[in-house]
Protein backbone atom coordinates (compact mmCIF):
# COMPACT_ATOMS: atom_id res chain seq x y z
CA UNK A 1 0.00 0.00 0.00
CA UNK A 2 1.81 3.24 -1.32
CA UNK A 3 1.17 6.72 0.72
CA UNK A 4 -0.27 8.11 -2.67
CA UNK A 5 -3.00 5.35 -2.44
CA UNK A 6 -3.55 5.84 0.99
CA UNK A 7 -4.11 9.36 0.51
CA UNK A 8 -6.30 9.14 -2.38
CA UNK A 9 -7.99 6.75 -0.29
CA UNK A 10 -9.07 8.86 2.38
CA UNK A 11 -9.61 11.84 0.08
CA UNK A 12 -10.83 10.71 -3.12
CA UNK A 13 -10.15 12.85 -6.13
CA UNK A 14 -13.29 11.82 -7.70
CA UNK A 15 -16.16 10.88 -5.69
CA UNK A 16 -18.13 7.92 -6.92
CA UNK A 17 -19.60 4.34 -5.93
CA UNK A 18 -16.01 2.30 -6.21
CA UNK A 19 -14.91 0.63 -3.37
CA UNK A 20 -11.23 -0.62 -4.20
CA UNK A 21 -10.89 -1.96 -0.81
CA UNK A 22 -11.20 -5.86 0.83
CA UNK A 23 -14.91 -6.28 0.08
CA UNK A 24 -15.48 -7.19 3.96
CA UNK A 25 -14.65 -3.61 5.00
CA UNK A 26 -17.83 -2.86 2.89
CA UNK A 27 -19.73 -5.32 3.56
CA UNK A 28 -19.12 -4.53 7.94
CA UNK A 29 -19.66 -1.10 6.58
CA UNK A 30 -23.83 -2.35 6.67
CA UNK A 31 -24.20 -3.14 10.13
CA UNK A 32 -21.93 -0.36 11.74
CA UNK A 33 -24.34 2.19 9.58
CA UNK A 34 -27.01 -0.04 11.41
CA UNK A 35 -26.22 0.11 14.80
CA UNK A 36 -24.84 4.04 14.69
CA UNK A 37 -28.59 4.14 13.25
CA UNK A 38 -30.01 2.46 16.59
CA UNK A 39 -28.38 4.30 19.25
CA UNK A 40 -29.09 7.77 17.33
CA UNK A 41 -32.95 6.64 17.64
CA UNK A 42 -32.61 5.54 21.34
CA UNK A 43 -31.25 8.67 22.81
CA UNK A 44 -33.13 10.80 20.63
CA UNK A 45 -36.70 9.04 21.59
CA UNK A 46 -35.96 7.50 25.35
CA UNK A 47 -37.38 9.75 28.35
CA UNK A 48 -34.66 9.99 29.70
CA UNK A 49 -32.23 10.28 26.34
CA UNK A 50 -30.69 7.20 27.39
CA UNK A 51 -28.66 9.11 30.09
CA UNK A 52 -29.48 6.80 33.06
CA UNK A 53 -30.86 3.69 31.66
CA UNK A 54 -27.72 3.24 29.31
CA UNK A 55 -24.90 5.61 30.57
CA UNK A 56 -26.19 4.97 34.28
CA UNK A 57 -25.59 8.37 35.17
CA UNK A 58 -27.94 9.31 38.22
CA UNK A 59 -30.46 11.51 37.16
CA UNK A 60 -32.66 10.77 40.18
CA UNK A 61 -29.59 12.54 42.54
CA UNK A 62 -29.46 15.84 40.29
CA UNK A 63 -31.73 18.69 40.92
CA UNK A 64 -34.90 18.44 37.95
CA UNK A 65 -33.21 21.39 35.72
CA UNK A 66 -29.77 19.61 36.05
CA UNK A 67 -31.26 15.96 35.02
CA UNK A 68 -33.84 18.18 32.21
CA UNK A 69 -30.51 19.39 30.80
CA UNK A 70 -28.49 16.32 30.61
CA UNK A 71 -31.31 14.24 28.86
CA UNK A 72 -31.18 17.60 26.49
CA UNK A 73 -27.74 16.74 25.67
CA UNK A 74 -28.27 13.29 25.61
CA UNK A 75 -30.64 14.19 22.72
CA UNK A 76 -28.88 16.38 20.62
CA UNK A 77 -26.11 13.41 21.11
CA UNK A 78 -28.75 11.23 19.44
CA UNK A 79 -29.26 13.67 16.89
CA UNK A 80 -25.50 14.26 15.64
CA UNK A 81 -25.67 10.36 15.74
CA UNK A 82 -28.46 10.36 13.63
CA UNK A 83 -26.46 12.58 11.37
CA UNK A 84 -23.33 10.78 10.98
CA UNK A 85 -25.44 7.76 10.60
CA UNK A 86 -27.24 9.28 7.44
CA UNK A 87 -24.14 10.51 6.33
CA UNK A 88 -22.70 6.68 6.51
CA UNK A 89 -26.12 5.23 4.86
CA UNK A 90 -25.78 7.61 1.83
CA UNK A 91 -21.87 6.57 1.65
CA UNK A 92 -22.88 2.64 1.71
CA UNK A 93 -25.58 2.98 -0.98
CA UNK A 94 -24.02 5.71 -3.67
CA UNK A 95 -20.88 6.91 -2.34
CA UNK A 96 -18.37 3.82 -1.68
CA UNK A 97 -15.29 5.80 -2.26
CA UNK A 98 -15.89 7.48 1.24
CA UNK A 99 -15.83 5.08 3.34
CA UNK A 100 -12.39 4.79 4.22
CA UNK A 101 -12.54 9.00 5.00
CA UNK A 102 -15.71 7.06 7.07
CA UNK A 103 -13.91 5.18 9.20
CA UNK A 104 -11.40 6.86 9.87
CA UNK A 105 -13.40 9.58 11.28
CA UNK A 106 -15.28 7.13 13.24
CA UNK A 107 -11.75 5.80 14.82
CA UNK A 108 -10.39 9.55 15.70
CA UNK A 109 -14.15 9.79 17.37
CA UNK A 110 -13.24 6.45 19.48
CA UNK A 111 -10.11 7.75 20.46
CA UNK A 112 -11.07 10.62 21.47
CA UNK A 113 -14.10 9.09 23.26
CA UNK A 114 -11.76 6.95 25.49
CA UNK A 115 -9.02 9.43 25.97
CA UNK A 116 -8.95 13.31 26.10
CA UNK A 117 -13.31 12.93 27.22
CA UNK A 118 -12.38 10.95 30.49
CA UNK A 119 -9.37 12.52 31.15
CA UNK A 120 -10.31 16.34 30.99
CA UNK A 121 -14.67 15.84 31.48
CA UNK A 122 -15.37 13.64 34.48
CA UNK A 123 -18.83 12.32 34.37
CA UNK A 124 -20.57 11.09 37.34
CA UNK A 125 -22.14 7.30 36.44
CA UNK A 126 -23.36 4.62 38.74
CA UNK A 127 -21.83 1.55 36.53
CA UNK A 128 -19.83 1.39 33.57
CA UNK A 129 -21.72 2.63 30.58
CA UNK A 130 -21.93 -0.09 27.59
CA UNK A 131 -20.54 2.91 25.23
CA UNK A 132 -17.47 3.22 27.44
CA UNK A 133 -16.68 -0.30 27.97
CA UNK A 134 -17.40 -0.57 23.87
CA UNK A 135 -14.82 2.29 22.94
CA UNK A 136 -11.88 0.36 22.54
CA UNK A 137 -13.30 -2.18 20.85
CA UNK A 138 -15.13 0.20 18.26
CA UNK A 139 -11.75 2.14 17.55
CA UNK A 140 -10.21 -0.95 16.78
CA UNK A 141 -12.87 -2.32 14.36
CA UNK A 142 -12.63 1.19 12.74
CA UNK A 143 -8.71 1.05 12.48
CA UNK A 144 -8.44 -2.51 10.83
CA UNK A 145 -11.59 -1.42 8.73
CA UNK A 146 -9.69 1.78 7.68
CA UNK A 147 -6.84 -0.98 7.15
CA UNK A 148 -8.77 -3.23 4.68
CA UNK A 149 -10.53 -0.70 2.65
CA UNK A 150 -7.51 1.32 2.10
CA UNK A 151 -6.03 -1.99 0.75
CA UNK A 152 -5.47 -2.35 -2.57
CA UNK A 153 -8.25 -4.82 -4.26
CA UNK A 154 -8.03 -6.15 -7.78
CA UNK A 155 -11.49 -6.08 -8.81
CA UNK A 156 -13.05 -2.66 -7.04
CA UNK A 157 -16.49 -3.33 -5.86
CA UNK A 158 -19.26 -1.39 -8.04
CA UNK A 159 -22.58 -0.18 -6.89
CA UNK A 160 -25.98 0.98 -8.07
Amino acid sequence: MKLKRTVQGLFPVRIDNEFPGIRLALWLFFPFTLLTLWRSQHHLFAVDGGAQSIATIPLNTYPEGAADTVIGIFALWGLSQLVIGLIYLVAAIRYRSLIPMLYMLAAVEYLIRMTYIPASKQIETAGTAPGAAGNIWFFLFACLMLILSLWQNNTPVSGI
